[in-house]
C-alpha cells in the first residue's frame, strides 16, 4: 500500500478552491493511471474525477464521495509541507479525505471487491457546490456511474482518532449563504438630509434580521441567521451610498429555510421603503440537508462497534453544511464523523488533523464496503 499520509502532505501543499483544482486534478489522475487497470473505469468532469471499479461478483453498485477543495485561508500552521498557495489551504481536511480515497481506489483495484464500487472526487464542496451539478451530469450522460447507496466522511477535530460519529437521520444542516447589497444616496456628512444614508440602513437592517428567528421560525425547530461580514463607507466624513451585508442561514427541515428567507425579503421591501434606498438580496450557494438513511448509518455504527481502534458514537446533529446531502437526497447513504484529534477546529488557519486518521480510515472505509 502507498504510503497515504505522503500523499495527503502532497495535497496539502497545493490547494485550490472550487472548480480550479487542476493540479488536484492532475495528482490524483497521476496516481490513478498507474494502478491496475483491467477493471477500472475513469472518467473526469470539469475538476472532478469518477472511478468505477468492477466488483467480482455485483448485486449492486456501492459509491464513495471524497471533497477536494481547499479554501481561501492563509496557512498558519508552520508544518514542513505547509501550502505553497499563498492565502490557500487545506483547512477542512480535504486532503485527508482525498488521500484515503486514493487509498480506497488502490486496495479495490489491486484486490477487487464483491461489489462493483464508484469512488466520486468531488470539486467545489465549500463552494459554490459541486455536488448537485456532478449529479445531474452523472444522470444525464453516465448514469451506469450512479450508486445504489453512497457514503462520505468528513473529520472532526474534537473526536479521537478513531470515532466513528454519526446518526440516523438529520446529521448536518439545510444551509444557503446570504449576501444583501443596499445602494442609497451618499454625500457629505455635514448634510445628512440630503442623503440616504446605507451604514444606518443596514445597521437596522442587522437588528430586524435576527427577529426572525426569534419571532418567525417555530421554537421547536432550530435556525440560525449570522451576518459575518458587514461593509460600507470610504471614509470618516463621507455619508455611505452603499453597503453590503453577508453571512449564512442554516435551518434543520427545508420548510424553515423557505420561510426564513420569505422574512428577509419582506423585511428588505421595508428598508427599501423605510431608508428610500433600493436592496437587492443574493443567496449564493446552498446546501441540502444531509439526512442519513437509517439502514445506512445503523450498519456504520454497528461495523464500527465490532471494528478494532474504532469507537462508535451516535453523535447529535450539527448546524454543519455539507453538499452531500444532495447524494442521499436520493439515494440511501450516510455520512459519518471520523476523529482527527486535533487542538484547532474546521476552517482555522491552524488545523492540523492527526495523521493517523488516514490509514486507520482507510482500513475501516474498506472492510465496511467489502461486507455490503
Amino acid at each position: 500500500m502507498t504510503n497515504l499520509i505522503e500523499i495527503r502532505r502532497d495535497l496539502h501543499q497545493i490547494p485550490e478552491v472550487g472548480f480550479k483544482e487542476f493540479k488536484t486534478q492532475a495528482y490524483l489522475l497521476n496516481f490513478i493511471a498507474q494502478l491496475p487497470q483491467e477493471h477500472m473505469q475513469v472518467v473526469t468532469w470539469r475538476t472532478g474525477i469518477v472511478v468505477a471499479i468492477e466488483g467480482t461478483n455485483p448485486t449492486k453498485q456501492i459509491g464513495w464521495r471524497t471533497d477536494m477543495d481547499a479554501l481561501p485561508v492563509f496557512e498558519e500552521t508552520a508544518l514542513d509541507f505547509q501550502s505553497q498557495h499563498t492565502g490557500f489551504m487545506h483547512a477542512c481536511g480535504h486532503d485527508c479525505h482525498m488521500a484515503i480515497a486514493l487509498g480506497l481506489v488502490e486496495s479495490f483495484a489491486k484486490n477487487r471487491p464483491t461489489q462493483n464500487v464508484v469512488i466520486y472526487f468531488q470539486p467545489a464542496e465549500e463552494g459554490p457546490g459541486g455536488a448537485e451539478p456532478m449529479l445531474e451530469w452523472l444522470r444525464l450522460e453516465q448514469p451506469q456511474l450512479v450508486a445504489d447507496e453512497i457514503y462520505a466522511l468528513h473529520i472532526a477535530p474534537e473526536y479521537p482518532v478513531g470515532t466513528v460519529a454519526t446518526k440516523p437521520g438529520l446529521l448536518f444542516a439545510n444551509t444557503s449563504e446570504l449576501f444583501i447589497d443596499l445602494k442609497g444616496v451618499g454625500g457629505h456628512a455635514a448634510f445628512p438630509h440630503k442623503t440616504r444614508d446605507m451604514t444606518v440602513a443596514a445597521a437596522n437592517l442587522i437588528v430586524q434580521l435576527q427577529t426572525i428567528i426569534s419571532r418567525n421560525v417555530n421554537p421547536m425547530d432550530s435556525a440560525v441567521i449570522t451576518i459575518g461580514k458587514m461593509t460600507s463607507g470610504t471614509v470618516q466624513n463621507v455619508i455611505a451610498e452603499n453597503a453590503r451585508l453577508e453571512g449564512t442561514i442554516r435551518t434543520l427541515n427545508v420548510e424553515a429555510m423557505a420561510e426564513v428567507k420569505r422574512r428577509i425579503e419582506a423585511i428588505c421591501t421595508g428598508i427599501e421603503a423605510a431608508f428610500e434606498c433600493s436592496v437587492m438580496i443574493y443567496y449564493g450557494s446552498m446546501y441540502y440537508e444531509v439526512n442519513n438513511d437509517e439502514r445506512c448509518a445503523q450498519a456504520l455504527l454497528c461495523f464500527a462497534s465490532d471494528f478494532d481502534g474504532a469507537v462508535s458514537y451516535e453523535c447529535p446533529a450539527a448546524m454543519t453544511g455539507e453538499d452531500f446531502g444532495y447524494f442521499i437526497k436520493d439515494i440511501p447513504g450516510a455520512m459519518f464523523w471520523a476523529g482527527a484529534n486535533c487542538e484547532f477546529g474546521l476552517h482555522h488557519a491552524k488545523i492540523a488533523p492527526d495523521e493517523a486518521l488516514i490509514p486507520f480510515n482507510q482500513k475501516f472505509v474498506e472492510a465496511f464496503i467489502r461486507t455490503l
